[in-house]
């Protein structure tokens, strides 16, 4: 779209977000202009601009809901809780107590050989009642391939946070989760949009000292005619990457640990570069160093750049990748969402950014355009979100919420004319978004540079 086309003569109310000269962040203010905004353009680097005609100045913050979710036709979800037959879990008749799906979510995804998308869920497994007799339990994997349950005395638990409980001493953070999770595959039809088959007898699961408390977050990618599955496992040993592969997309074998303790969204590009995998990573801490005073970037978790020459021995790129902005609190921490795909300009990108809320933050995701030959260098980003939690959805799952304001993308798939994205909706169902590939287009996003 042509602005001045639009405005030129006439005055709208336009929503800016973008970086003024000073460097700060215009996020969600309504400027009334009547002239073709290009001087604004070059004045305020603008990231992202909005018109609307009606008379009324509308709410910001509406607005910006209304954008990253309502704007697209198919949105829906496709698999929640009660879609999940437990009889048929890879803990069914391991120990007495009661276990129910906590979510059914964060699903990764590629498109099998006869033309049908498979999603690979994440079930977190949960106890009906964690805590009994003055102890708060959770599920354990043994090394006996068994699955039992451990008990922690009450009055040293600190359990706000309804997916994990905090035990107290040791001078850092030590918790454990009040579900274990497992993989499940579930065959959806081309458009991603009904299920065809859940293939629990595909499902993966804990099978050694790394994964005693789980298997969470697969992304897959499809790199030339090999399927490659990365994985969180977690263990007391460490919170670490873990690799399948496979040669049809369905079944999966293990490979390898890749990435050591809290190096987690690894994602892998769906191509390689000079003959090179490469990957995004995330790694976490509690200490970080200060950018410099009006630093354009924020200190905190950023998405790092790794490459490999066989996809198991992965060294970090020197060059930072993509790092939150200093002018924004959406994005103060920030993650990888979907495995880099090639696009005719770049390797297309989406990631999360969490705005510090309460416990768990506000989960929105955004896009980048990478270079083609060098993904830390950033063609084009937005600083809108691309999607956002989106309550109509969940709405029938009301008694089943335990968080709000979290939509986490972990999956892409080529539709033709759009793209099919695979998120977790609260982190607790299977949500499916079409979106054309005209959102990620420079005559739609002008002024977005990284």
């Amino acid at each position: 779209m042509d602005p001045s086309s639009v405005l030129r003569g006439r005055t709208y109310p336009i929503l800016i977000s973008g970086f003024g000269n000073n460097g700060r962040f215009l996020r969600g203010r309504w400027y009334s202009v009547g002239i073709v905004p290009l001087h604004m353009h070059k004045r305020l680097r603008l990231l992202s601009f909005k018109f609307d005609t009606g008379d009324p100045m509308p709410d910001t913050q509406a607005a910006l809901q209304q954008s990253a979710t309502a704007r697209y036709t198919i949105d829906k979800l496709v698999l929640t809780p009660d879609d999940i037959d437990l009889s048929r879990s890879p803990l069914a008749g391991h120990f007495d107590a009661e276990t129910y799906v906590l979510g059914a979510f964060n699903p990764g995804m590629t498109r099998l050989p006869n033309g049908n998308l498979v999603i690979f869920v994440r079930v977190a497994e949960a106890l009906r009642q964690p805590i009994v007799d003055g102890h708060v339990h959770a599920i354990r994997w043994d090394e006996s391939g068994k699955y039992v349950l451990d008990a922690w005395p009450l009055e040293h638990a600190n359990t706000a946070d309804p997916r994990k409980f905090l035990l107290q001493g040791g001078g850092w953070k030590i918790m454990a989760l009040t579900s274990l999770s497992w993989i499940l595959p579930v065959e959806l039809t081309p458009d991603g949009l009904e299920r065809v088959a859940i293939h629990y007898d595909k499902a993966i699961a804990p099978q050694n000292s790394l994964q005693v408390y789980g298997v969470e977050d697969p992304r897959v990618s499809k790199v030339g005619d090999r399927w490659l599955m990365t994985t969180c496992s977690v263990s007391p040993e460490r919170h670490s990457t873990t690799l399948y592969t496979s040669d049809n997309g369905l079944d999966w074998q293990f490979a390898d640990i890749v990435l050591d303790h809290q190096n987690k969204d690894m994602l892998i590009f769906e191509g390689q570069i000079d003959g090179e995998y490469w990957a995004q990573t995330r790694p976490l801490g509690d200490l970080y160093f200060a950018y410099p005073p009006g630093s354009e970037w924020r200190a905190g978790p950023s998405i790092n750049l790794s490459t490999s020459k066989d996809s198991l021995y992965w060294k970090p790129c020197i060059r930072a990748g993509i790092r939150p902005h200093s002018g924004t609190v959406a994005t103060a921490r920030m993650g990888g969402g979907t495995p880099p795909i090639l696009t005719d300009e770049g390797w297309l990108t989406l990631w999360h950014g969490v705005e510090p809320k309460e416990i768990v933050g506000i989960y929105r995701t955004y896009w980048s355009i990478l270079d083609r030959n060098d993904p830390s260098k950033t063609v084009r980003t937005d600083h809108v979100p691309l999607l956002e939690a989106n309550p109509d959805l969940t709405r029938s799952l009301e008694h089943q919420m335990y968080v709000r304001d979290v939509v986490f993308t972990t999956g892409i798939a080529d539709g033709g004319d759009h793209y099919i994205v695979a998120s977790g909706e609260a982190d607790l169902a299977c949500r499916i978004t079409h979106i054309p590939k005209s959102s990620f287009s420079a005559a739609n996003n002008l002024g977005n540079s990284g």
